[in-house]
C-alpha cells in the first residue's frame, strides 16, 4: 500500500512538472503574439503621423473629446502614441522601438531565450539616443526628426561645452557605435583604401601594357609617321574629338591578361590615301620582357616607381589569413557555436527540490565553549605552559580554539599534550594543528556536544557556489568558519576518497554528483558511473540520455559488472587518445582552449572535430575492483590518472579499503587531491593523506581535505535518496539526447580468437576508401575511420576486422592503435590487383 502511494505521488509530481513547463510556454507564446501585433501598431501610427500629423496635433491633446476626429491611421490612440514618441519622445529614431518589439516577440513565441537578445537591446537602445541627439543638432528646425529629447538634451549639452563639444561628443558615440556593433576598425579602413588604390593601380598598368602591345603589334616607325605629319599635314582628315575619345574608351574587361591585344582601332592605311589618327601627347612607351601575372593569384602587388621610368619595382604583399577571416565572419552570421542549442529548453534543477532541515544554523552554547576553554587552559597550566591569549571559532560540529603561548614556549611541548587534553575535556577527536598554517597561533580543534548537520540546500544556494568561476564547481560542505567550501575538479585534478564504512563516502559522491548537475548543461560534462555495490548509483540511471556516458553495444549506463569495467576503462583510454589526437590538430595545449576555439568555429567539423564534453569517472568502491581485476584495472587507471587531465577526463574514486596494496603508489602520485573520511587507524590515515588526522575525525560526514598542501577539516553537505530521486526526476522529465553519450568501442581479449574470415564479396562497399585512409595515416583504428567516412562505430568496427582478414592491419593490441602491414599506397594498389589475380 505505501508502495502504491508513493508511486501515485511520483505521477501527481511529475504531471504538475508538465504543466508548469506548458503553462510558461503558453504564455510566452500570448505575450509574444502581443508584442508582434504592438509592433506593427507602432508602425503604422509612426507611419501615419508623418502623413497627418499636422492635423492630428489638437487631437493628442483633446484625447477625451469624440466629437474630434483623429487622421492618423489607428485613430485618437495612434495619434498619441506617435506623438508621445515622435514629437515629445526620441524623433524618427523611434522606429527602432520597432524592430526591438518585433524581435523580443519573435523570440517569445517561437520560445527562444532572451539572454541572446540583451546586446540587441543595448546597442539599439544605444542608436536610439544618439539617432536622437545627431538629428537635434544638425536639424533643430524640424522638431520631427531629432524629437523632443534630442533637442532638449542638445540645448542642455551645448549650455555647458557649447556647439563644437557638443559636436565632439556626438562624433565619439557614432566611433564607438562603428567600432563596437559594426565592427569597423582602423585596420580594416586602411585595408579597403590600399585594394582600392592597388586596384586602380593595376587598371593604370594594364593601360600601359595596352598601348605597348598596340604599339608593338603594328609594323609602323614612330619617326617614320613624325616625318610623314611634318611633309603632309593636309592630307590628315581631322575628326570630331569626342568620336576620337570614344574609339581609345578601355572597357575593364578587356584588360584582362587573357586578351592579347585590342582590336578597337585599325591603324592599317587605308586605301583611300587616309592616313591614321595619332594624338600629338602619346609617347612611346619601352617594352620590357616583363613576367605574365597569375590571374589566380590573390596576392596584390605595390608599384614603386624610380628615376628611370624603365626600371620598375613591384613588391608583393602578405597573404591574408583566410582561416581567421572565415572564422570571423562564420562568427558573424551565426553567432558562437553553442554546445546547448540542441537542449536549449533545459531547466536546471530548482533549490526548492533539495530539503529543508528545521535544524539549519550554528547555535553557539556559551556555557559549553567557556568550559572548555577553562579545561584547555588549565590542562596546559598543569604542565606549565601559558597561554598569552585564546579564541574560540565555532563550526558545524567543530569549535577551533586558537591559542597564542607565551614566549619561549615549544610547539613541540603542546602538540604531545593530545591526549591529556582529550581526557581533561571528555571528548572524542581532539585534533592539535601546531601551527596553524598563514596564522602565528596553535589550533585544538574539539567536537560540539551537539553537532549541527549541514544541508545540501544551504551550500548550493550560498553565493560563492553559483557566482564560482569555475569549470566543475563542486560544493563540499562548510567548513570550521561556517564557510562553503567550493573547489574545482578541473584543477584537483582527480580526487581520491576513502574511509570507513558508513563515514560518509556515498554521501559525499551524492554531494559531488549533485553540485555538478546544478551547475553544468548536459552538453558539457557527462558521467562514467562505477557501482559494484550495484546499489548506491541506480538512482542516476534516469538521467542516462542527459549526463551519462557508456560503451556502444551495453543496456545499462551504470556499470556493475567487472569485465565490463575493464572495457569501459580501456575505451576511456582510447577517448583519451583521440582527442589528444584532435588538440593535436587544432594545436592547442587543453581542452578549454580547444572548446573555445571551437565555439568561434575556427575548427572544421568536417574535419572530425567536434565540442568535447567534460568525462567524469565516479568510482564507488574502488578495493572490490582490485581484488577482482588487479593490474587489469590498475593499468587503465594509473594511464587516465597521469594523462587525462588536459583533454577533460577526471576520475574520483572511492574506497573503504584504505590500505597499500589498493592505493598503490602510482595512483597516490596522481592523485593530489585526497578527502580522508574518518578511518580506524593512523596507518590508514598516513596511506590516505600522508600524515596522520583522519583517525581522529568524528564520522558522520567529517572530513579532511587535501589538494597537495595544507589539510582543511570540512563537514560534508548531507544529501539524501529522496532529494537526489527528486533531482533525476526532475532531469529525467525533460528533452533529452537520443542516446547516452557513445564512448569508442572496444573489443576485449575474448574478441582475439574470434575467426574474423570474410568472403571477398561480402565486403563493405567503402573498404577500400577505408584501406586507403588506414594505409595514409599508418594507423589501425575504427574511430579514424568513423572521423574520415562520417560512420558509427558498429560499421567502422566490422570494417578494421574487414581489414584484418586481409591483412592490410594487425592483430588487435589493447589500447593501442593497430599496425599496418602496407607501407603506402602503391602497395596497396598492388595489393587489389594481386587480389582481383587471384580470383
Amino acid at each position: 500500500m505505501a508502495k502504491k502511494s508513493t508511486v501515485d505521488n511520483r505521477t501527481e509530481t511529475d504531471n504538475d512538472t508538465l504543466k508548469k513547463i506548458k503553462t510558461t510556454r503558453q504564455y510566452k507564446f500570448i505575450l509574444g503574439c502581443l508584442l508582434l501585433l504592438f509592433s506593427v501598431a507602432l508602425m503604422v501610427a509612426f507611419v501615419s503621423y508623418f502623413v497627418n500629423g499636422q492635423e492630428d496635433q489638437s487631437i493628442a491633446n483633446a484625447f477625451i473629446d469624440r466629437s474630434k476626429e483623429a487622421q492618423n491611421w489607428l485613430g485618437k490612440l495612434g495619434a498619441w502614441i506617435a506623438e508621445v514618441f515622435i514629437f515629445d519622445g526620441f524623433g524618427i529614431a523611434s522606429f527602432l522601438f520597432v524592430k526591438l518589439f518585433f524581435t523580443t516577440g519573435v523570440y517569445l513565441a517561437i520560445d527562444i531565450p532572451l539572454k541572446r537578445l540583451k546586446n540587441t537591446w543595448f546597442w539599439d537602445l544605444y542608436a536610439l539616443i544618439v539617432l536622437s541627439l545627431l538629428l537635434g543638432f544638425f536639424a533643430d528646425a524640424i522638431p520631427e526628426l531629432g524629437g523632443k529629447i534630442g533637442y532638449e538634451s542638445n540645448a542642455f549639452i551645448q549650455d555647458y561645452i557649447g556647439k563644437t563639444g557638443t559636436l565632439l561628443v556626438l562624433i565619439f558615440c557614432v566611433i564607438i557605435y562603428l567600432i563596437f556593433k559594426i565592427r569597423l576598425s582602423p585596420d580594416g579602413i586602411k585595408t579597403y583604401f590600399e585594394k582600392k588604390k592597388a586596384a586602380m593601380q593595376a587598371d593604370l598598368d594594364a593601360l600601359n601594357d595596352l598601348n605597348a602591345s598596340e604599339n608593338g603589334d603594328t609594323a609602323y616607325n614612330l619617326e617614320e609617321y613624325a616625318v610623314e605629319e611634318n611633309e603632309g599635314e593636309s592630307n590628315f582628315k581631322i575628326e570630331d574629338t569626342t568620336q576620337t575619345k570614344s574609339q581609345f574608351e578601355i572597357n575593364k574587361e578587356d584588360l584582362k591578361p587573357t586578351i592579347s591585344s585590342y582590336s578597337g582601332i585599325d591603324l592599317t592605311p587605308s586605301k583611300s590615301g587616309i592616313e591614321p589618327i595619332h594624338e600629338p601627347d602619346i609617347e612611346p612607351v619601352l617594352l620590357t620582357n616583363e613576367p605574365t601575372e597569375n590571374p589566380h593569384s590573390t596576392t596584390e602587388k605595390e608599384i614603386i616607381k624610380t628615376n628611370d621610368e624603365a626600371f620598375v619595382i613591384e613588391k608583393s604583399q602578405d597573404e591574408e589569413v583566410i582561416v581567421e577571416n572565415l572564422a570571423a565572419k562564420l562568427v558573424e552570421d551565426f553567432g558562437l557555436f553553442d554546445p546547448t542549442l540542441e537542449l536549449s529548453n533545459y531547466k536546471f534543477p530548482t533549490i526548492d527540490l533539495l530539503k529543508d532541515y528545521a535544524s539549519v544554523g550554528i547555535t553557539i552554547n556559551q556555557e559549553e565553549l567557556e568550559e572548555n576553554k577553562n579545561r584547555i587552559v588549565e590542562t596546559l597550566r598543569n604542565y606549565k605552559i601559558d597561554i598569552a591569549q585564546i579564541k574560540a571559532t565555532v563550526g558545524p560540529s567543530v569549535t577551533l580554539y586558537e591559542i597564542v603561548p607565551e614566549a619561549g614556549i615549544r610547539i613541540s611541548k603542546i602538540k604531545s599534550l593530545e591526549d591529556d587534553i582529550a581526557l581533561s575535556l571528555s571528548a572524542l577527536g581532539i585534533r592539535i594543528i601546531a601551527p596553524i598554517p598563514g596564522k602565528g597561533t596553535i589550533g585544538i580543534e574539539v567536537p560540539n556536544k551537539n553537532p549541527t548537520m549541514v544541508p545540501m540546500k544551504t551550500v548550493i544556494s550560498a553565493s560563492r557556489f553559483q557566482e564560482a568561476e569555475m569549470e566543475l564547481p563542486i560544493a563540499l560542505g562548510k567548513t570550521i568558519s561556517n564557510e562553503t567550501f567550493v573547489v574545482d575538479l578541473a584543477k584537483m585534478p582527480h580526487l581520491l576518497m576513502a574511509g570507513a564504512t558508513g563515514q560518509g563516502k556515498s554521501v559525499g559522491l551524492n554531494a559531488v554528483l549533485t553540485s555538478l548537475l546544478y551547475k553544468k548543461h548536459p552538453a558539457e560534462v557527462k558521467f562514467v558511473l562505477v557501482d559494484p555495490k550495484k546499489v548506491e548509483l541506480t538512482l542516476f540511471n534516469k538521467i542516462e540520455r542527459h549526463y551519462l556516458a557508456k560503451l556502444p553495444d551495453t543496456e545499462d549506463a551504470i556499470i556493475t559488472d567487472n569485465t565490463k569495467v575493464i572495457n569501459t576503462l580501456n575505451s576511456l583510454c582510447i577517448e583519451m587518445d583521440n582527442r589528444y589526437s584532435l588538440l593535436k590538430d587544432a594545436m592547442v595545449r587543453n581542452i578549454k582552449e580547444y572548446n573555445e576555439k571551437f565555439k568561434s568555429r575556427k575548427l572544421n567539423p568536417e574535419n572530425g572535430h567536434r565540442f568535447l564534453p567534460y568525462i567524469v569517472l565516479v568510482v564507488d568502491e574502488f578495493a572490490d575492483l582490485i581484488m577482482t581485476a588487479g593490474k587489469e584495472v590498475e593499468t587503465p587507471i594509473a594511464r587516465l590518472a597521469q594523462l587525462a587531465r588536459a583533454i577533460g577526463i577526471h576520475l574520483i574514486i572511492a574506497t573503504q579499503r584504505p590500505s597499500v596494496n589498493v592505493i598503490t603508489g602510482i595512483i597516490k602520485a596522481n592523485f593530489p587531491a585526497r578527502i580522508a573520511f574518518r578511518v580506524t587507524s593512523k596507518i590508514d590515515s598516513r596511506t590516505i593523506l600522508d600524515t596522520q588526522g583522519a583517525d581522529q575525525l568524528i564520522g558522520r560526514g567529517d572530513l579532511l581535505y587535501t589538494n597537495g598542501n595544507d589539510l582543511v577539516r570540512v563537514q560534508c553537505a548531507f544529501v539524501d535518496t529522496p532529494e537526489v530521486d527528486k533531482i533525476v526526476d526532475f532531469i529525467g522529465s525533460q528533452k533529452a539526447y537520443a542516446t547516452a553519450y557513445l564512448l569508442p568501442e572496444y573489443v576485449g581479449e575474448e574478441g582475439a580468437n574470434v575467426n574474423l574470415e570474410f568472403d571477398i564479396s561480402e565486403r563493405d562497399s567503402m573498404f577500400r576508401e577505408a584501406a586507403e585512409i588506414i594505409v595514409t595515416a599508418q594507423q589501425g583504428s575504427a574511430s579514424l575511420l568513423q572521423r574520415k567516412l562520417k560512420l558509427g562505430y558498429n560499421r567502422a568496427g566490422r570494417l578494421i576486422d574487414q581489414l584484418e582478414a586481409a591483412g592490410i592491419v594487425g592483430p588487435f593490441e589493447g589500447s593501442k592503435a593497430r599496425s599496418v602491414n602496407i607501407p603506402d599506397l602503391v602497395a596497396l594498389e598492388h595489393f587489389f590487383n594481386n587480389e582481383q589475380n587471384e580470383n
